[in-house]
């Protein structure tokens, strides 16, 4: 079975009749920031959202903020009356630097510790929360970094990441971005061999990035994930173009992306990525579990 124990550890797959069975939708949080985050929860319960993608952000949870455990405590209290599991997220744009988008990065040169230091926070926020995994990045190569020393330093902050990581069992999704260091599956599976395999570093698969930028087609990037998997975001997108797009309007075939998920047996949360639509969040989240929940249909029949 691939992907991580259930929502805060109480509520398994859903089985259908006949022995189908539908995955586990959830949304990322990023693409409701014009919301208090309770009130994204709730909106995201009462349209049968299952779990949640939370980015941690100045609004959503800081995780630098002096009353952080009380307010983990009643986050959790929150997911749990609301059924809602969780992936953490870390992918805030302007959370370590307000004057620079996603900086500074694991590749930086002063500054990459706070990028340590903010993962491990995560880690320890994700276990209070009983959370599912968490997700990151490798960030962009500054263009005077030369690539070897780019994945040395790679290396040794995912080694203090995985550190925390084991202390508190919480496994690590790193996500292959476009534009970055690490782009691709080639790029993720170089970086868990270096790092020895470790039970803990598995996968954040994006299924637009795929349709991005893999040679394969998507669902076979699925399989080629295969037991790595601890969490999938879904989007729609066209191939070169990394523009996460609503279900739809682009170039992807959801059902056969589904199966795939359910042939390697994936029980983890397939939380949606649409983080610039917050402007009109609550009826894309509508439309996006009515277009998920059609296609996983398809698949059933």
């Amino acid at each position: 079975m691939t992907g991580t124990t259930p929502p805060n550890g109480d509520s398994p797959p859903v089985d259908r009749p006949g022995g189908a069975r539908s995955p586990r939708f959830g949304y990322g949080t990023n693409g409701f920031t014009n919301h208090r985050l309770t009130d994204a929860l709730e909106v995201l319960a009462e349209q049968g959202y299952e779990g949640v993608a939370l980015t941690l952000d100045q609004d959503h949870l800081d995780p630098f903020t002096t009353e952080l455990s009380e307010q983990v405590e009643q986050l959790r209290g929150h997911l749990r009356r609301l059924g809602l599991a969780v992936v953490v997220e870390t992918g805030a744009r302007y959370l370590l630097d307000p004057r620079h988008k996603h900086h500074p990065t694991l590749l930086s040169g002063p500054g990459r510790s706070a990028r340590v230091d903010l993962l491990r926070r995560a880690v320890r926020i994700a276990a209070q929360l009983s959370a599912e995994a968490v997700s990151f990045w490798s960030g962009t190569k500054p263009a005077e970094l030369d690539d070897e020393t780019a994945g040395l330093r790679l290396l040794e902050g995912c080694s203090a990441v995985l550190d925390t990581a084991n202390e508190y069992g919480v496994p690590l999704g790193f996500e292959p971005e476009p534009g970055m260091f690490v782009s691709d599956l080639d790029g993720f599976e170089w970086l868990r061999s270096e790092l020895g395999s470790p039970e803990l570093f598995g996968l954040t698969l994006d299924i637009g990035h795929c349709r991005c930028l893999e040679p394969d087609s998507v669902p076979q990037c699925v399989r080629r994930a295969g037991d790595r998997l601890v969490h999938v975001q879904i989007d729609d997108m066209c191939r070169g173009t990394h523009e996460h797009l609503e279900f739809g309007d682009g170039e992807i075939d959801f059902p056969p992306v589904l199966a795939a998920l359910e042939e390697i047996d994936y029980r983890g949360l397939v939380s949606v990525e649409l983080p610039r639509h917050s402007h009109a969040a609550p009826r894309v989240a509508l439309r996006s579990i009515d277009f998920l929940r059609a296609a996983a249909a398809e698949v059933n029949t």
